[in-house]
């Protein structure tokens, strides 16, 4: 009888364990499952402090911290919710959120959000998270796609040093690349192991949109004039101009910095979170600094995908979980996070905190940019991650290495593309 009592009491545990979020104690406390995906140590301290915060001065509503993972997220958040053991409080980022609100896995929070959150982040951030007439997160951390310069080589050259009120134009960023280029060095090295959202990203400066919406809500494909301006950029310094390394197309952000601080390339577009990397690893003495992307047809406007809370459909508190949402993103407190991961906060009150308009590792430079940040291209597009792997990936790849054209880029991107949208719009 003892035996069989503590096998009993232990299956109980274990199918308690399996249950999704939300438990309620036998005292009625409300214990919500959290789950992080802050990998930087500052930014995995400043989660960890905020829910210990939160859990000191909310005794009816504990946070369970969970440790998440970029690299799997997506599937790891697809197997949770079809197992009915997706976390309650979801950290992710806009751009993979399309599916999983259209799946009807995340809670609509339009009637939960608190009026101050809703008016302290603009409207082209909560675009990024609106889906149909729904909103499925709330967008709290961004980051602009910038280019980190060896200051030194710049300076000896004697080129024009571009600012956020004046930038480069894409033909004169061509140009600078070409004159700082020669004897084994290149004006610049793109990481473009992942080639869709930085080229698309990028391409909302000279007016590209890639992704049209019709009057019916169905999406096609329309590689234009405004969308050739960036790749057509990237291609001709890799492969006329022998101004950007050929070698680093297929390579991460990170891979480039060993050949960055060796003196091999004058410059490296990367996002703006990079700047931990680069102080912590930069050899002493090494001046570098931030300058923005080149500006096109529209300005220095740039797509991105902000970091994003949801909650999920499934969990029975979701009022508690959107307060410890807002709580988690007051304006002091997103200037924790965003310090800690070295990024943006989209609130316009966090924007105005002096520590995010130093000039202490350029922080105020990216700042400058903030209110160029727009929704990226492919937000909201149903089908965008199969697209991104099997057709638009291996296109660009080939494109930049010189293996395919232009024309056959666009067939590829246009076709190919289109097939696959269409299985997500029937």
């Amino acid at each position: 009888m003892r035996t069989r009592g503590i096998v009993a009491l232990c299956l109980a545990l274990l199918l308690t364990s399996c249950t999704g979020g939300g438990d309620s104690g036998d005292d009625g406390t409300v214990t919500l499952r959290f789950q992080s995906l802050a990998w930087q140590e500052e930014s995995v301290e400043a989660n960890r402090q905020l829910v210990k915060e939160w859990n000191a001065s909310h005794p009816d509503v504990k946070i369970e911290y969970v440790q998440g993972s970029w690299d799997s997220v997506h599937d790891q958040l697809l197997t949770s919710f079809e197992g009915g053991e997706a976390p309650d409080i979801i950290h992710d980022a806009s751009d993979d959120l399309a599916d999983f609100a259209y799946g009807g896995y995340l809670a609509d929070l339009t009637d939960l959000l608190p009026a101050r959150l809703k008016s302290d982040i603009p409207q082209r951030s909560w675009d990024t998270t609106t889906f149909g007439d729904g909103v499925y997160g709330v967008p709290f951390l961004q980051e602009p796609r910038v280019l980190i310069a060896n200051a030194e080589w710049l300076k000896e050259s004697g080129v024009r040093i571009p600012t956020p009120e004046n930038p480069w134009t894409w033909p004169e960023f061509r140009q600078i690349t070409d004159r700082l280029s020669g004897a084994g060095k290149y004006g610049v090295a793109w990481p473009l192991k992942e080639p869709v959202s930085a080229t698309l990203n990028l391409s909302l400066s000279a007016g590209g949109q890639l992704f049209h919406r019709g009057s019916d809500g169905k999406v096609t494909i329309r590689f234009e004039e405004g969308d050739e301006v960036v790749p057509r950029t990237i291609h001709d310094q890799a492969n006329t101009d022998d101004s950007a390394s050929p070698t680093t197309l297929g390579s991460g952000g990170s891979d480039t910095l060993p050949g960055f601080f060796g003196g091999r390339y004058a410059m490296v577009p990367l996002g703006f979170s990079y700047r931990q990397q680069i102080v912590q690893q930069a050899p002493k003495g090494f001046d570098w600094q931030v300058l923005p992307a080149p500006a096109g047809a529209d300005g220095l406007s740039q797509g991105v995908s902000p970091q994003t809370l949801s909650v999920a459909e499934d969990s029975p508190h979701k009022k508690e979980a959107v307060e410890f949402v807002d709580f988690l993103l007051r304006p002091k407190n997103m200037v924790r996070l965003a310090l800690g991961d070295w990024m943006l906060p989209t609130g316009t009150e966090a924007l105005k905190d002096p520590a995010l308009r130093t000039g202490e590792n350029d922080w105020a430079t990216g700042t400058a940019l903030a209110g160029q940040l727009r929704s990226a291209p492919a937000q909201s597009v149903r089908g965008y991650p199969e697209w991104k792997d099997k057709v638009a990936t291996p296109a660009f790849q080939e494109y930049y290495s010189g293996a395919i054209g232009l024309d056959e880029l666009r067939e590829r991107l246009e076709k190919d593309g289109n097939l696959v949208l269409a299985r997500y719009q029937r």
